[in-house]
């Protein structure tokens, strides 16, 4: 078993890892398995650490504008192996491969954001802050990355993160999910193309003993997560208690609002994307549509038969809309969620229990669910469902609808659709989240602007993309300087 396992890639090589158990990778769709992933033990994440370290001081000194050439070629090889790379998210994944398609289209984008680096990271100056003393601040890396990634964006998350670590100076180990850990290797297979300098990228397979070892290592010098919110708090407090910058990004209740005089037509179709698209298994994915009066019945009708009639299958397959969970395990906890909110009085308006899919009947499929009149305060108004189901809650008028948005513990996205301008910016002034959407569904930043979370849905300070991750991945020194000109003077 150990000889068939996915293999590590450390100090350019790819090494098997010293692990005495496996798990296997599942395509969830047909329960097949692809592959076997390795538990690699703390040694192993030592030994992935320890090459990033090597790597560090030569690579910290090579110019940035010769960093980002490096990631040019890696962006050409990723456009040269789009469909590659998207098939293989879809496989593992379960997502419909125009899912897969935007996701991979997403990580390019963050590939180049980041070959702006020469830009990016340059400091300040100011001359003369005293007579004959200038100041100025430059951008240093600070050592080695560790990004820690989830199984549902096993093609874009690490590239929130990656990119502008390399372009940075710094030098990296990535753990992907061990449920997800195919698409990671392409992206190494790619890496290694490249010919980045030995040990300046890293790839660890494993679960929580890498984890915990890389959180723990002293050549670490940051962290980055996402992940659901338990095991942010973990990846946090344990990192942060090791001197380590950190970032997590936490789970996610992500409520719409809908207005009575929203586009109803456009407004179910695009809430049914948010709910529904990759199975619900989205940080950005709408699980909560908080309706306002009249907007009650008209939304509510029209989502629950849209949900009803979309079509659930191999994501692989043509015209197929949703695909499965990820695994029998998730169908199970999703589904005793959805009889938790019929146990709290909610109304089950489309049932998505108990799918079976012809042809794929080993797959852990839950078709869309929609449960209308859930109760504020109650297990499923509170828990992250990561799944196709949303729940519908009406109220009377905007200022209830924005008090019940921000009476959740998470933060991460919330939306409203709406033909008034007025009450748009009173939302998006109001709503305690960090991605806003007026009329839109999924409020996913570009690679250019920071992925924002506010409350339980982050912990730290600095996001991934953009900006954010190139103060995250760099420290500030200040110098303060003067010469005199008799000293000048003497040579």
């Amino acid at each position: 078993m150990a000889n068939a396992a996915l293999r590590n890639f450390i100090a350019g090589e790819w090494i098997a890892a010293e692990a005495s158990e496996t798990l296997p990778v599942r395509n969830p769709a047909t329960g097949e398995v692809l592959d076997q992933v390795p538990l690699s033990s703390a040694e192993d994440a030592g030994r992935a650490v320890a090459a990033a370290a090597a790597a560090f001081p030569d690579w910290r000194h090579t110019p940035a504008v010769d960093r980002v050439q490096y990631l040019f070629k890696l962006k050409a090889l990723m456009e040269d192996h789009f469909e590659d790379l998207a098939r293989s998210i879809t496989l593992e994944n379960g997502k419909t491969l125009a899912e897969s398609r935007g996701e991979m289209r997403r990580a390019i984008e963050n590939v180049e954001v980041a070959c702006g680096i020469p830009l990016l990271m340059q400091g300040a100056f100011s001359e003369d802050i005293a007579r004959g003393i200038d100041e100025f601040m430059i951008r240093q890396p600070l050592g080695v990355s560790a990004i820690i990634c989830p199984f549902n964006f096993p093609g874009m998350i690490p590239f929130w993160f990656l990119p502008y670590s390399l372009a940075c100076g710094n030098t990296a180990v990535v753990k992907p999910s061990e449920k997800v850990p195919r698409t990671m290797r392409m992206i190494f297979e790619l890496l290694e193309a490249v010919k980045l300098p030995t040990g300046v990228v890293n790839l660890l397979n494993g679960a929580r003993e890498a984890v915990d070892a890389l959180l723990e290592h002293p050549a670490v010098r940051t962290v980055s997560f996402v992940g659901s919110t338990p095991v942010a708090r973990h990846i946090y407090a344990t990192a942060a208690a090791h001197g380590k910058r950190v970032q997590c990004q936490g789970g996610a209740k992500n409520p719409i609002v809908i207005m009575p005089d929203a586009d109803m037509e456009m407004t179910v179709r695009i809430a049914a994307d948010s709910a529904f698209g990759n199975a619900g298994q989205r940080c950005l994915a709408a699980s909560l549509a908080i309706t306002v009066g009249e907007a009650d019945a008209s939304f509510g009708e029209a989502i629950a038969e849209t949900a009803a009639s979309r079509r659930v299958g191999y994501g692989l397959d043509d015209g197929v809309e949703m695909g499965p969970v990820i695994t029998m395990e998730s169908k199970a906890r999703i589904e005793g969620l959805i009889g938790k909110g019929v146990e709290e009085g909610a109304q089950l308006a489309v049932d998505g229990r108990d799918a079976s899919i012809a042809g794929y009947e080993q797959g852990s499929f839950v078709r869309p669910t929609v449960l209308r009149k859930i109760m504020p305060g109650g297990e499923v108004f509170r828990t992250e469902i990561f799944g196709p189901v949303l729940g519908l809650m009406p109220v009377t008028d905007l200022d209830q609808a924005i008090e019940r948005v921000n009476s959740g513990s998470y933060g991460n996205m919330a939306c409203i659709f709406t033909s008034d301008g007025a009450a748009a910016r009173a939302f998006r002034n109001g709503v305690e989240a960090g991605n806003i959407g007026v009329n839109i569904g999924v409020a996913a930043p570009m690679a250019f602007f920071p992925f924002s979370g506010w409350k339980d849905s982050f912990l730290g300070d600095l996001h991934g993309q953009s900006r954010h991750a190139v103060e995250f991945f760099t420290q500030t020194k200040v110098v303060v300087e003067r010469w005199p000109e008799e000293w000048s003077r003497t040579f």
